[in-house]
């Protein structure tokens, strides 16, 4: 859908969280079962005049792609008391594409420092979710990761591991250029 003010988006942003599939489980009353990702495409057009023998129109723009990502969390199927095999298949694939995210992730932080020579290729095409993210993880991007944790004893392994998601987040190198 296409945005061209500020309420539009706030409009199909409150539209997607929605529709968002949510469930109860044994670890959280209001459980996400799916990712959500909004892509936010900024351009900015400008036209300058030139001075000079020959007065010219020269039209500039500047794009960026804003991607904002919200994860649904890893779970034990022993945890989460997901019993019946539609639970059980929702969460078997969370957790799958949570996996290919965290090679990716692993992949892209080593080729930053052990690799950097001969760089690996990320598995991006091994899911939908590391697919469609592409372009926020590789080349031309900062990213940033907001790691959501539980102060709950009982969640300090979920805790932990979030924790090592979130450090080799940091190590990923990009060099972000200005699209004009």
């Amino acid at each position: 859908h296409a945005a061209t003010d500020v309420q539009t988006l706030l409009k199909l942003a409150k539209t997607g969280a929605e529709v968002r599939a949510t469930a109860c489980t044994k670890m959280n009353e209001r459980s996400s079962r799916s990712h959500s990702i909004l892509i936010i495409e900024v351009s900015q057009k400008a036209v300058m005049q030139k001075k000079g023998d020959v007065e010219e129109e020269v039209y500039t723009s500047k794009n960026s792609r804003v991607y904002l990502v919200d994860l649904a969390g890893s779970e034990r199927v022993t945890k989460s008391g997901a019993t019946d095999p539609l639970r059980f298949q929702e969460l078997t694939r969370i957790n799958q594409s949570l996996t290919t995210l965290s090679r990716v992730i692993e992949t892209l932080s080593d080729n930053a420092t052990v690799n950097a020579d001969k760089p690996k290729l990320p598995p991006y095409r091994e899911s939908m979710l590391t697919w469609l993210l592409v372009d926020a993880f590789g080349g031309n991007s900062k990213t940033t990761m907001l790691a959501t944790v539980s102060p709950a004893q009982s969640n300090a392994a979920e805790t932990h591991s979030t924790l090592r998601y979130a450090s080799r987040t940091r190590k990923i190198i990009n060099q972000a250029l200005v699209n004009e």
